[in-house]
C-alpha cells in the first residue's frame, strides 16, 4: 500500500520537506503520482531501519499486512506467458519484451528499455542453458498491486553473450511492488530453474497451460 509523503512524515515524526529530501537525495524509494511523492510502507520501513531512524511499532504491523508473496503460477499469470516473441538481436528482443509488460501509465517504456540496455552493457544477464533474466541493478519496482513474472519464448535464438556460449531462447522479466517481494520471486524462480521437471517443461515448447501446471506441481512438491 502506498502512502503520501505527509503520512510518512507523521509516522516518522518529521515533516514532509524532510521526507521529500530523503527521496531526492538519500535513496528513499518513492513513486511520483500527480506531482507528489507516494511511498510503499514496506519500502519506508526497510529504508528507515537501514538509516537508523526510529520506527513506530504500527509501521511494522502495517507493513507486514502489506506483504503477500505470490506463487510462481500467480506471478506468471500476472505477467503473462508469450510465445514467438520477435527479434534478431538483443535490442529488438528487449524492446519487444518491454512492450509486453503491463506497465502503469506513468512508467516510460523507452526509459525502462534504456536502463535494461545499460545493464546489459555491464555484463550479460543470460544465466546459461538458453535462459536470460534481464534486470537492472535495482529491482523493477512498479506501483501496481500484483507482482509479475513475464515469460517470453523467442521466435529465434539470440546471442546474449552468455558465459556458456548458448544463445538465449527464453527470457524472464520480473516486476514487483517492493524489493522484498522481488527478492522472494527471484529466489523462487532460481530454485525452480534447478528443478528438472519444471526446466524440462520449459524446454519442450511454449505451452502456457503446461508451464502453469508445472509451476504449481513444483511448489506442491517443494512444500511437502
Amino acid at each position: 500500500m502506498l502512502i503520501r509523503a505527509t503520512e510518512a512524515a507523521e509516522l516518522l515524526q518529521t515533516d514532509e520537506k524532510t521526507v521529500n529530501k530523503w527521496v531526492r537525495k538519500e535513496g528513499l524509494p518513492a513513486t511520483l503520482v500527480n506531482g507528489r511523492f507516494q511511498i510503499n510502507r514496506v519500502d519506508l520501513l526497510e529504508w528507515a531501519t537501514d538509516h537508523g531512524i526510529k520506527v513506530p511499532p504500527e509501521l511494522f504491523v502495517a507493513a507486514e499486512t502489506d506483504i503477500r508473496f505470490p506463487t510462481l503460477a500467480e506471478a506468471f499469470e500476472a505477467g503473462g506467458i508469450h510465445c514467438n516473441v520477435g527479434g534478431s538481436d538483443k535490442l529488438t528482443v528487449l524492446r519487444n519484451v518491454v512492450g509486453l509488460l503491463k506497465l502503469p501509465p506513468q512508467q516510460d517504456p523507452e526509459f525502462l528499455l534504456q536502463v535494461l540496455l545499460a545493464r546489459e552493457a555491464l555484463g550479460t544477464t543470460a544465466i546459461g542453458d538458453g535462459i536470460a533474466i534481464p534486470h537492472v541493478r535495482n529491482p523493477i519496482l512498479l506501483n501496481k498491486p500484483a507482482p509479475a513474472i513475464t515469460l517470453c519464448f523467442l521466435a529465434q535464438p539470440v546471442d546474449f553473450e552468455a558465459l556458456d556460449g548458448k544463445p538465449v531462447k527464453i527470457l524472464f522479466m520480473l516486476t514487483s511492488p517492493t524489493v522484498k517481494v522481488h527478492l522472494h520471486l527471484l529466489s523462487k524462480l532460481a530454485y525452480a530453474l534447478r528443478d528438472e521437471g519444471f526446466k524440462a517443461t520449459l524446454g519442450r515448447s511454449c505451452d502456457p497451460a503446461g508451464i502453469l501446471e508445472a509451476a504449481r506441481r513444483f511448489e506442491r512438491e517443494k512444500t511437502r
